[in-house]
C-alpha cells in the first residue's frame, strides 16, 4: 500500500456537500483508503475570478499507481461536473494529487509532486494540518512556505 496526499477544492454549488460527497466516492473505491482529512478552508481563486473556494487536503493508502489514482480522481471530478472551459475556470469539483509517497513524475499526464502547491496557502494549511509544520518539500518546510504564501497577499480562513 502507498500513501497520498490530494488536494480537494470547490467553488460552485454547494461546495462542502461536494467536497464530502468526493471523499465518499474515493473511499468507496476497493483499492483506497481514506485515513484522514483536514479542516476546510475558505479562499479567493487565485489567478482568477468568481466566488471564494472551499479547500481540503486528504490522506489516502492505495494499492494503485499514482497515474491509476490521478485516473479515478479524474473521473470523480467529472461525475460531479467538472468542466475545464478556461485555465483556472471556477469549478464544482477540483482534485489534485499533491504527493504520492515519494514518487516522482513530470510527464505530460501526470506532476507529482504538484508542481504549484508549494505556492498556494489554501493547499499549504491543510497539509501542514496533516503532516506538520515542519514536514520538509523542496522549496522549504510546509511552514516557512505557508508564511511566503500569506506574505504574498493569499488569505484563508478555517471554514
Amino acid at each position: 500500500m502507498s500513501w497520498a496526499y490530494i488536494g480537494l477544492g470547490s467553488n460552485l454549488g454547494e461546495s462542502k456537500d461536494i467536497l464530502a460527497q468526493a471523499l465518499r466516492d474515493l473511499s468507496q473505491h476497493l483499492s483506497i483508503k481514506l485515513i484522514r482529512v483536514s479542516s476546510y478552508y475558505r479562499s479567493a481563486p487565485v489567478d482568477s475570478s468568481g466566488p471564494d473556494y472551499i479547500n481540503a487536503v486528504a490522506c489516502l493508502e492505495t494499492s494503485l499507481s499514482a497515474l491509476d489514482l490521478l485516473h479515478i480522481m479524474q473521473a470523480i471530478e467529472l461525475e460531479h461536473g467538472r468542466e475545464r472551459p478556461y485555465f483556472n475556470a471556477p469549478r464544482t469539483l477540483d482534485l489534485d494529487l499533491l504527493l504520492f509517497e515519494d514518487f516522482i513524475s513530470q510527464s505530460a499526464e501526470l506532476t507529482v509532486p504538484h508542481p504549484r502547491m508549494h505556492q498556494r496557502a489554501f493547499v499549504l494549511a491543510p497539509l501542514a494540518e496533516l503532516l506538520g509544520d515542519d514536514y520538509p518539500l523542496a522549496q522549504g518546510t510546509l511552514a516557512q512556505l505557508l508564511t511566503q504564501a500569506l506574505a504574498q497577499g493569499q488569505e484563508i480562513q478555517r471554514n
